[in-house]
């Protein structure tokens, strides 16, 4: 009788650690590419070691390069007040997502900052998931499957309240921890 308690009991504590766990993330299954290129504003985002000299005025120019890859521009403004500026590109993972008739299905890319003559080493690359995107576009909310990175962009260098307050809704529901979010 001693041991079927103590199996109920480690049971019902289990149940609560369960609960928390959330569902695992998933890309869109599709994007517009096209809509998708041009300049986004990151308005809030998770602290990472790669955007620390980062103060202000961080922005991302997605120019889509024609052979099934993006050029990625991202832009800050650093501490002394200059514009610190790095240059990457953006593929889909090779047997994961595709350009299809304009649309990346699923909205998942890898991302590489390194060097044009390192990127062949496969090492250097990052994923870059779309989750979210609102309807018009005006926002977009992007991490990867750990939920360790989540950039959170707009076409404005704002958002609304209103928006805000349905993107932290969103991040909740996702099972992202709002206490590491940050904004400029």
């Amino acid at each position: 009788m001693e041991s079927v308690t103590a199996t109920w009991l480690l049971a019902l504590l289990w149940v609560p650690v369960l609960a928390q766990v959330p569902p695992p993330l998933q890309p869109l299954p599709s994007l517009d590419v096209a809509s998708y290129m041009g300049t986004w504003y990151q308005v809030s985002w998770f602290p990472n070691r790669f955007q620390k000299q980062c103060v202000a005025d961080t922005s991302a120019l997605y120019r889509d390069l024609g052979d099934g890859t993006v050029e990625v521009t991202n832009r800050c403004r650093t501490s002394d007040g200059k514009t610190d500026s790095v240059v990457g590109v953006a593929r889909p993972p090779a047997g994961v997502s595709s350009f299809v008739a304009g649309k990346l299905q699923p909205a998942r890319l890898e991302v590489s900052f390194l060097p044009a003559w390192l990127r062949w080493t496969g090492i250097g690359w990052g994923a870059y998931w779309v989750i979210d995107l609102a309807d018009d576009g005006r926002y977009a909310i992007v991490s990867e499957a750990s939920r360790e990175y989540l950039w959170v962009l707009s076409r404005k260098p704002a958002l609304t309240s209103a928006d805000d307050l349905v993107i932290r809704s969103k991040l909740q529901a996702l099972g992202f921890d709002l206490t590491k979010l940050q904004a400029h």
